[in-house]
Formats: structure tokens, C-alpha cells, sequence
């Protein structure tokens, strides 16, 4: 065992826990079985009044939808997880570039 353990690149227990998992269950067994993580702290009726308040403006920063999570829902995020909501949503977000402050402003459409 140790010798397996050692050509794929984990230790010596691990290779005799996959070894249990192969002989209870075989192939079956060796597949990992991920918990799915925290649940949400928003629910799927506000993460859809969420996409809904996003699509009325069509820049936010990652703090700007921070707040507006936590004045709309009261809960609270940090921008790396916001990135992730984001993401998941399947919306974008991207770095801002430099505006040139000598360029003139564009009128508003109406």
C-alpha cells in the first residue's frame, strides 16, 4: 500500500481509506461525495429581485451591489464573494478602465 500511496501522490491512510471505499462499494466508492457547502444567505427569491434591481443600471462596482445587498436583504458579503454570486448569476464583471477627463460627457439616452 504504501508503495500505491506513493506513486499517486498521497499518503499511506488515504490509500488504505480507498482501498476500504473500493472494497465496500467498489468503483462507486472512490468517487468523492462533496456536502455542497454553506447554504445561501440570500433565497431564491431575493437573488431574482437581486438580478432584477442589477439590470436597471448598467454599471455597478463590487461595492455598490455590496450595499445594495445589504440595504435591500440586510446580509452582508465581502467583495470576493460577491465575484462569486456574480459569477453565478451568469453575469460579468470586469476591472474599470481610466476614463479621460478631457473627453467630452455623452447625453443621457432617454
Amino acid at each position: 500500500m504504501s508503495e500505491s500511496a506513493k506513486l499517486v501522490g498521497v499518503t499511506k491512510r488515504v490509500g488504505y481509506i480507498w482501498q476500504e471505499r473500493w472494497n465496500e462499494k467498489g468503483y462507486e466508492g472512490l468517487i468523492p461525495q462533496y456536502a455542497g457547502g454553506r447554504p445561501s444567505k440570500l433565497t431564491d427569491a431575493q437573488k431574482e429581485r437581486l438580478v432584477h434591481l442589477l439590470e436597471q443600471n448598467d454599471t455597478w462596482t463590487t461595492d455598490e451591489v455590496r450595499t445594495l445587498i445589504f440595504k435591500e436583504f440586510n446580509v452582508g458579503y465581502t467583495s470576493k464573494q460577491i465575484g462569486i454570486i456574480l459569477r453565478n448569476m451568469g453575469m460579468r464583471y470586469a476591472k474599470p478602465f481610466p476614463h479621460d477627463y478631457r473627453r467630452p460627457r455623452m447625453p443621457k439616452k432617454f
